[in-house]
């Protein structure tokens, strides 16, 4: 077993270093998520913020390097074979629990370090146990198996569905034909 932390990533023409900070690999998520690219923009940009020297990766080791950036995101596991599970967390809408479970866990504030590795900000998240968090991962994972909610929970729930609800992400244009069919519907 490695116990390293990873800074580096070997494909067949070389080892390249990558960006390991959790900020920078949210920041890879999001782009990865946003609706506003086609997939290959996407992805693209994905690896050209992942890899320091990304313009220096042959062309035709782009599909190895996206391999080897998504199992870096997975904390080096691949996730070819995997199926894809229900969304119960966003990165983006529950940055603020996510930040203040994972503080609880680290001892300290992770905001304030110039460097935290991925892998240990991973480490950290999955150390959370019971606080807010966990409660609205519960309750949404509740909602979406249809799923009845204790009285409390719906109490809960009803007091904060803007933080429970996931939030949809769309594009400019559907946004704005959203918009639009709320202002028919007197919305």
């Amino acid at each position: 077993m490695n116990w390293s932390l990873p800074v580096t990533v070997t494909l067949p023409s070389g080892e390249y270093v990558i960006h390991s900070d959790y900020r920078d690999i949210l920041d890879i998520i999001a782009h990865l998520q946003d609706p506003e690219d086609t997939e290959e923009e996407r992805l693209y940009i994905g690896l050209r913020l992942f890899y320091e020297d990304f313009p220096l990766i042959p062309t035709t080791e782009w599909t190895d390097a996206a391999k080897a950036m998504m199992a870096f995101i997975n904390c080096g596991k691949a996730t070819e074979d995997e199926p894809l599970a229900p969304k119960l967390v966003d990165w983006e809408q529950d940055a603020p629990i996510i930040v203040a479970d994972i503080n609880k866990v680290a001892g300290y504030e992770i905001r304030a370090l110039d460097y935290l590795h991925w892998w240990t900000f991973i480490a950290y998240f999955h150390g959370i146990g019971d606080g807010q968090l966990a409660l609205i991962v519960s309750i949404r994972q509740k909602l979406r198996k249809g799923q009845a909610l204790e009285k409390w929970e719906r109490e809960f729930y009803r007091e904060n569905r803007s933080r429970i609800d996931l939030r949809c992400r769309y594009t400019a244009e559907e946004q704005a034909e959203m918009d639009k069919l709320n202002k028919l519907l007197g919305d």
